[in-house]
C-alpha cells in the first residue's frame, strides 16, 4: 500500500504544480491585455495604411501638382494620426 500512496501524493503534487502554472499563464495573460480603444486601434491602422499608400504615389508620381495634393494629404494624415491618444 505505501507505492499506492506514495503514487498519489506524486499525482496530487504534479496536479497542484499545474494548477499553478496555469494560474501563472492567465495573470501573465491579463496583464498583456490591450486595454486601447479598439475604434482607436482600427482608426490609427486605417491612417498607417493611407499613409503607406499615399507614399508609394509619392515616389510614383512625376506630375508635380499631383505631388503637392499627396504631401498635403500626407500632412493631414499625419496630424490625425497625432491626434489619437490612447
Amino acid at each position: 500500500m505505501g507505492d499506492a500512496g506514495e503514487g498519489l501524493i506524486d499525482a496530487d503534487a504534479r496536479i497542484q504544480e499545474r494548477m499553478e502554472e496555469l494560474e501563472r499563464e492567465r495573470v501573465r495573460q491579463a496583464h498583456g491585455r490591450d486595454t486601447r480603444d479598439p475604434k482607436q486601434v482600427q482608426a490609427l491602422e486605417s491612417l498607417r495604411l493611407a499613409r503607406t499608400e499615399l507614399e508609394r504615389q509619392l515616389e510614383a508620381t512625376a506630375h508635380e501638382r499631383r505631388r503637392v495634393q499627396i504631401r498635403e494629404a500626407l500632412g493631414e494624415i499625419n496630424r490625425r494620426m497625432g491626434a489619437i491618444k490612447f
